[in-house]
């Protein structure tokens, strides 16, 4: 899941991953919580998961894509295949793929370098970089997603594709936002593996929570405010166990997260 912000008054685009096991409350679904974010869609689709980001975050989402393996397999295709140095050596559904070595990739090949997880040491957290390498590579390949803005195209990936996009509204962000993706920012939400309600999630900091928030506020020239109130936390003291660090420090509502745990919580 990525959250792209493009702000043609500073001229700056700003992309952020944010993990699929994100511990929080779903709106709609407290019951279940805390839960994965990647259950948003599954249980409310699009409108769920929207509210569900916007909660995590307090941001505003004006629009959403979403874009199965399918699809971008079809967009690398289109900008004539993509360059993308790989962070790490690895295969991967018959392809090799060499750390710092420059690598032309078509459809099949991007997909391959995306969709791989389990053999990377930061699990989804690498995942996410090479998601985020791959979208940089294609903008970077096409000077501008003008290239892409036809309707024969479109129409073409449309099984493959859901948003709330018009043609129009693809056309404006092309002529009006081009220079803005020219200057590209990136980041992703960094939690710590935690087991909860007996699923191994991403929890975050409020400090790491804070920090997002004001990127992607900062990304389109909003004032601060407080980031949102539905992600499980764990608090700067926590004694138990984690598979990856994250940052430290304080601003979010705190309540009891039902957990029987004094090192999380949430709020409403």
């Amino acid at each position: 899941m990525m959250v792209v912000t493009i702000n043609p008054k500073t001229n700056k685009t700003t992309v952020t991953s944010v993990p699929r096991d994100t511990a929080v409350s779903i709106p709609g679904y407290t019951s279940d919580s805390p839960s994965k974010i990647n259950a948003a869609y599954a249980w409310g689709g699009t409108k769920t998961t929207i509210k569900t980001v916007q909660k995590m975050l307090n941001i505003p989402i004006d629009f959403y894509a979403l874009v199965n393996l399918g699809g971008l397999k079809k967009v690398v295709n289109k900008v004539g295949g993509v360059d993308v140095t790989p962070t790490l050596s690895f295969s991967n559904l018959g392809y090799t793929f060499k750390k710092g070595i420059k690598t032309h990739m078509n459809g099949k090949k991007a997909l391959a370098y995306v969709d791989m997880r389990y053999k990377d040491p930061q699990g989804d957290y690498g995942r996410q970089t090479r998601q985020r390498s791959v979208l940089m590579a294609i903008v970077h390949k096409t000077g501008s997603v003008s290239a892409l803005l036809n309707q024969e195209f479109i129409d073409s990936i449309s099984s493959e594709t859901q948003t709330d996009l018009t043609f129009d509204d693809l056309t404006m962000i092309a002529k009006d936002y081009r220079t803005a993706t020219k200057n590209v920012k990136q980041t992703h939400l960094q939690g710590a593996g935690k087991e909860l309600n007996d699923q191994s999630m991403e929890v975050m900091k409020k400090s790491e929570l804070q920090r997002v928030t004001n990127f992607i506020r900062n990304g389109l020239s909003l004032s601060y405010k407080k980031t949102g109130s539905i992600a499980v936390f764990s608090s700067t003291n926590s004694k138990s166990k984690s598979r990856s660090s994250s940052s430290t420090g304080t601003n979010a509502t705190t309540a009891n997260s039902g957990t029987n745990n004094s090192d999380y919580g949430y709020g409403y």
